[in-house]
């Protein structure tokens, strides 16, 4: 693919991007100088070159939901590793979660983890500040101290719990309207998902599971959609998965309020029958995430939502885990999934290859509309002149079969190990400077 395969691009540097289709568009080129799109169409021989060979360029994807676990869990992932599976997968940015050890519910602790990104990151790394201290639901966290601090906070979640206490989400959905931030909750009624180790249905009835209600999701929904619109500030909603949720955002959406939603790329896919039914056997933790994979029914119900746009945009959820936190008995295994190199093709197999979405649906979904949310100024932009040039050139005719053990992220609790997905990603730029080339980090 390339013509130099050395360290591309970059400040001071110019660079001439071959034969690439933006959007799945027509062939044209792109000469990129000081890490800006400088010029699109036929360039003359010479000079620092990649050759695109007729892949699709998107705008570099921004994910605005990944763990990174760094402080604290660097056995499962690091800020550098994460970025690196995030460049793999073509991510230019990406906001790290904060449940991590120490939680990022202080200005310190957010400004470490933006400057580990600064140091290590492949991406850019935006960190998310939590809602409450230490993730416990009972006071609110210094919102206003990250906002200012130099990471610039502006996403909030205590994501891997809900805020469940009502007066206390009213008083951060007021608070984060000082500076445009956004509280993004983690929608699930810890009083009716007590115990709950899969979607509740006839598969959990079967397999003696206790089950894990779609109301549980859809009530804490409804609730939030009413207190934003109360509030008049910005909510979003992370990884929806029912049929009955995506009805309910479609109804505040029609008030006019300030709702986004988002989707993980396994609930587009995956059905709870694989808990019973799979290649590696019943009751493999392989499967077990939260909130947990749905019915074939809400999987058709998500992928419409998404196609019509009452879900904002595709987030992985990425959420590494060490081998000894998946590997024993379903009870006791830890919930998540890796997903930052296969999202990407998920995403194709869904939503494109159905004909659900083309590639500027794609870019708007995985791209422009996240980073609008995040509020990540660089990113998102489309393939233009004097944008900043965070490009994913990506080759949507190749199979790629799933392994695990190749992946950049320290993690390997990919449900998708052994399956053959579209596409691959063959380069990722970041303000001109290659990350990703021929499909290997640089």
């Amino acid at each position: 693919m390339s013509e130099h395969t050395e360290r591309t691009g970059g400040e001071g540097a110019t660079l001439i991007i071959r034969d690439v289709r933006i959007l799945g568009g027509e062939p044209t080129d792109l000469r990129v100088e000081n890490g800006v799109i400088a010029e699109i169409g036929p360039q003359p021989p010479g000079g620092q070159a990649v050759a695109g060979g007729g892949a699709i360029a998107l705008p570099g994807l921004v994910d605005l939901h990944t763990h990174l676990r760094e402080p604290g869990r660097e056995d499962a992932e690091t800020v550098q590793t994460g970025t690196q599976s995030a460049a793999r997968g073509g991510y230019t940015a990406v906001h790290a979660m904060a449940n991590t050890s120490p939680v990022a519910d202080t200005a310190g602790v957010v400004e470490q983890v933006w400057r580990l990104g600064l140091e290590f990151g492949h991406c850019d790394v935006q960190p998310v500040g939590a809602v409450t201290v230490g993730l416990e639901g009972r006071q609110l966290a210094e919102l206003g101290a990250m906002a200012d601090s130099a990471a610039r906070v502006r996403v909030f979640s205590d994501d891997g719990r809900c805020v469940d206490d009502a007066v206390l989400m009213r008083r951060a959905l007021e608070y984060v309207k000082a500076f445009d931030g956004v509280v993004a909750q983690h929608a699930q009624e810890p009083r009716l998902t007590e115990g709950a180790q899969m979607n509740e249905g006839v598969v959990s009835g079967r397999l003696g599971l206790t089950g894990w209600p779609a109301v549980a999701e859809e009530a804490i929904i409804a609730r939030d959609c009413l207190l934003a619109a109360h509030v008049g500030s910005r909510l979003h909603i992370c990884h929806v998965s029912t049929a009955g949720s995506v009805e309910i955002i479609r109804w505040a959406k029609s008030k006019g309020w300030n709702i986004t939603a988002e989707v993980t790329p396994h609930h587009l896919l995956l059905t709870d029958d694989l808990v019973e039914h799979s290649p590696v056997g019943a009751y493999n933790p392989i499967y077990k995430v939260n909130p947990p994979l749905r019915t074939r029914a809400d999987v058709e119900a998500v992928r419409a939502a998404l196609a019509d746009g009452t879900i904002d945009i595709v987030a992985t959820d990425h959420a590494p885990h060490p081998v000894e936190d998946k590997e024993t008995e379903w009870s006791a295994a830890a919930m998540g999934m890796v997903g930052l190199e296969t999202a990407l093709s998920v995403v194709q197999e869904a939503m494109v290859d159905t004909g659900l979405l083309d590639w500027a649906g794609v870019a708007q979904r995985m791209s422009v509309v996240p980073a609008r949310i995040g509020r990540l100024a660089g990113h998102g932009r489309p393939i233009e002149v004097g944008a900043p040039a965070n490009l994913t050139l990506y080759d949507p005719g190749a199979r790629t079969l799933v392994d695990p053990a190749a992946f950049a992220s320290k993690s390997r609790n990919t449900p998708f190990e052994g399956m053959t997905l579209p596409g691959r990603v063959l380069a990722t730029f970041l303000r001109g400077r290659a990350t990703v080339l021929e499909g290997k980090l640089t």
